[in-house]
């Protein structure tokens, strides 16, 4: 007898073999021509590409990937730690018995550390949080408490407050509205939300901005607990005392140091006073587990949450104020600690001034198996690889570079205080970065520049996924389908926002970037917890450690594809399309905007609004806005014909170019600049370290992207005169850029 689920998933299993042949089937006259060809390389040069990535692929070995993730994540390894030196004396005694040119830099950087944690519910009863990780059977490297660092939010002010609580759902904008609607105020209050729906440092901040006074975030089980799946150590998902740690710093306004805002944290840098550091929280903030959440949310009286924000702990979800009342006391060590970067370099045969730059962070907030150490061992394997093919002769063409960063984990530290010391010998020598920030088993996902889009293309077509005789593109596109989202297509880059040290390169300085990494079969809650283990890692994660290798494939690849190529492999046709695409969306944005508020105000002013609301919902009735102008978009319509033009203007040239050396290095000089071209040295509104004006991340959304960033953000933000600025300079960026592709058109012709 088949059980319902053993025939669901038969049937599951069916449905995506079928679409896998059918993606086969289509993508078979693609697969033929590529393996003739390689963008950026002559039929010759990519046949022998070709026969040096078989040779790469042959030199890949598992177990080191394993016997490093085993010693890396032995012990906690976080900023300043004594082993998290150790662990950069491995890495860089790796590189150099590889070949590598190595060189260790540090830079002192604020890293404060918790000195009191106190979480007391005062009212109606006493309930004193635990605060704690107890071991887990099965896990020796959670005993080791003493070494870790507690639960804590990194950049949260000191503070000793004690107000009632109010319960805010992810305290996201959007969440203070329904509050508001339901005539709930959060002045004067302590807050508690939910880790999810956005990157936890926009929590206390828009607590704050709202009135708080303090601000709580929990891990509810729903997201990210025992509603998953079996929690730790039975399965992967976080048990009632997981609490993830993390920075709070207000990323989307600049990452790095907070002391040494926009310049390197070097030994000698004029600091600002930690007073001063404008990226520092308003109020203080701390995460607890789930477990210690439960009383304080118990006690909360009030209106019923909304049921989208309710999660699966065993009570009915209020949203307060009260009676439930909170005293959040947090004390920091506000020390400066030494971060290193491990810099390996390979010089190039035959442009040892053009750099194809591989990064991964080295650092974590407890061992970090998972978050970094998966990505990084991965990387190291490449580089290995890279250095023995060295060792043979084969030599990159061009220097390729790899980087362990430090101190990712408060603030991407380590690559954003690299990239301000050394950011004009960037500027001029670095082709493109690759990053990675750990991996898993499953699917393939990506994110970057459009322009590298067609190329990053064809390598996903030829690395095979390990579990599947199919080619990651082909897996992650079957899976698409099947889920009933849009197939993956030949263009499967999504936009970056931040989050790893791509940032730096890509949003401060304009240099192209691609990040990725695999997931979709390896989810679990220890993310930034005392379990995120060896331990661990090999039980549910990748225990072969075979997607770590289909990684270093697909890492490898890109990184020595763009070393060697001729002609580096940019493209602008799609580009465009997709640039053309957003600027439709912000005009849809503006024109959705007004629509609205033309209705809502229109209902207030007829006070039909109090007729049809709920009153035991909404008690108070919106302020009527400001109505939304209608915005001149001239200067991007007209910005994006030239861009269009330009763009295939490019394709049709390239189709028939035959470089020679002097052509095609006039060429790479002003096609390594492209990306920079989209960039402006004052930067975005309220943030100038953010100098990119097609991606950023969001203001209010962290992580997430927002792309043309400085009008689509003056149109949500309703600051109507900085929307007409952003057009006018969004417009000159993009005929910049034009102008930059007719360069290249010109050497090609």
């Amino acid at each position: 007898m088949i059980r319902r689920n053993e025939k669901t998933n038969m049937m599951k299993l069916k449905r995506t073999t079928i679409l896998a042949a059918i993606t086969c089937l289509f993508l078979q006259p693609v697969l033929v021509a590529q393996s003739e060809a390689l963008m950026g390389f002559s039929k010759e040069a990519a046949a022998t590409q070709l026969e040096v990535e078989a040779e790469f692929d042959q030199l890949l070995n598992a177990d080191n990937l394993d016997e490093w993730m085993k010693y890396m994540s032995a012990r906690p390894h976080h900023v300043g730690s004594a082993y998290g030196k150790e662990v950069v004396d491995f890495v860089a005694a790796k590189f150099t018995e590889w070949g590598y040119d190595v060189k260790v830099e540090k830079f002192n950087v604020l890293f404060p550390t918790p000195k009191v944690r106190i979480l007391t519910m005062t009212e109606p009863t006493v309930f004193e949080a635990s605060l704690m990780e107890p071991p887990v059977d099965g896990d020796a490297s959670s005993t080791q408490t003493e070494e870790a660092l507690p639960g804590y939010n990194c950049f949260s002010i000191d503070g000793d407050v004690t107000a009632e609580l109010v319960f805010v759902n992810y305290g996201i904008p959007a969440d203070y509205l329904e509050l508001k609607k339901r005539g709930v105020d959060v002045k004067g209050k302590i807050v508690i939300a939910k880790y999810q729906g956005s990157w936890r440092g926009i929590k206390p901040k828009v607590a704050a901005e709202n009135g708080a006074i303090g601000c709580i975030i929990y891990s509810d089980p729903k997201d990210d607990g025992y509603y998953r799946g079996d929690v730790y150590p039975i399965g992967p998902f976080k048990n009632e005392y997981g609490v993830q740690r993390g920075s709070v710093m207000d990323l989307p306004y600049a990452p790095g140091d907070p002391l040494t805002p926009g310049y390197g944290s070097t030994d000698d840098a004029v600091r600002l006073a930690v007073e001063d550091a404008p990226s520092l929280t308003k109020i203080p903030v701390l995460p607890i587990s789930y477990h210690d959440a439960l009383p304080l949310l118990k006690a909360l009286e009030g209106p019923v949450a909304p049921a989208n924000w309710r999660g699966a702990l065993p009570i009915t979800y209020h949203i307060g104020p009260g009676p439930t009342k909170v005293r959040l006391k947090l004390e920091f060590n506000w020390d400066l600690k030494p971060t290193y970067d491990v810099i390996a370099t390979l010089k190039g045969s035959t442009y040892p001034d053009e750099w194809v730059m591989r990064g991964n962070h080295h650092d974590a907030w407890v061992h970090g198996a998972a978050d970094p150490i998966s990505g990084l061992v991965a990387l190291m394997e490449e580089a290995r690889a890279v250095g023995e093919l060295a060792k043979k002769g084969i030599h990159p063409k061009r220097t390729m570079i790899y980087c362990a960063w430090g101190a990712e984990e408060p603030g991407l530290m380590g690559s954003t205080e690299w990239v301000e010391t050394h950011a004009e010998e960037i500027e001029q020598k670095v082709v493109a970065y690759i990053n990675t920030d750990g991996t898993g088993r499953g699917y393939l996902g990506a994110g970057g520049s459009h322009t590298l889009e067609k190329f990053f293309n064809e390598i996903t077509q030829t690395v095979q996924d390990p579990q599947k005789d199919v080619s990651v593109f082909e897996r992650r596109n079957a899976v698409e389908i099947v889920s009933g989202r849009p197939a993956w297509s030949h263009y499967n880059l999504s936009a970056l926002g931040s989050g790893s040290d791509y940032s730096p390169f890509f949003q401060h300085l304009g240099i192209a970037s691609i990040n990725f990494g695999f997931g979709g079969e390896s989810s679990g809650g220890e993310y930034h917890t005392m379990y995120d283990s060896y331990e661990l890692y090999k039980r549910f994660k990748d225990p072969d450690f075979a997607y770590g290798i289909a990684l270093a494939k697909v890492a490898g690849r890109t990184s020595m594809r763009l070393a060697n190529a001729e002609v580096l492999p940019f493209e602008f046709l799609h580009f465009s399309k997709i640039v053309a695409g957003y600027i439709d969306e912000v005009s849809a944005l503006a024109d959705d905007m007004r629509k609205k508020t033309e209705m809502e105000n229109g209902l207030i002013r007829d006070g039909v609004y109090a007729l049809v609301a709920n009153p035991k919902e909404v008690n108070v009735i919106p302020e009527v806005q400001d109505e939304v102008p209608y915005f001149n978009f001239a200067p991007l319509e007209n910005a994006i014909k030239e861009l269009k033009k330009q763009a295939a203007a490019y394709d049709k040239a390239a189709k028939s170019y035959e470089p020679d050396s002097k052509s095609a290095a006039a060429l790479n000089q002003v096609l390594k600049g492209m990306e920079r071209s989209l960039t402006r040295d004052h930067g975005l509104p309220r943030r100038p370290w953010f100098r990119h004006h097609v991606y950023a991340p969001g203001f209010y959304t962290g992580y997430g992207v927002k792309t043309l960033p400085g009008v689509r953000e003056a149109i949500e933000e309703r600051d109507y005169e900085e929307v007409s600025k952003q057009v006018e300079i969004l417009g000159d960026v993009l005929l910049s850029f034009s102008a930059k592709i007719e360069e290249a058109v010109s050497i090609m012709q």
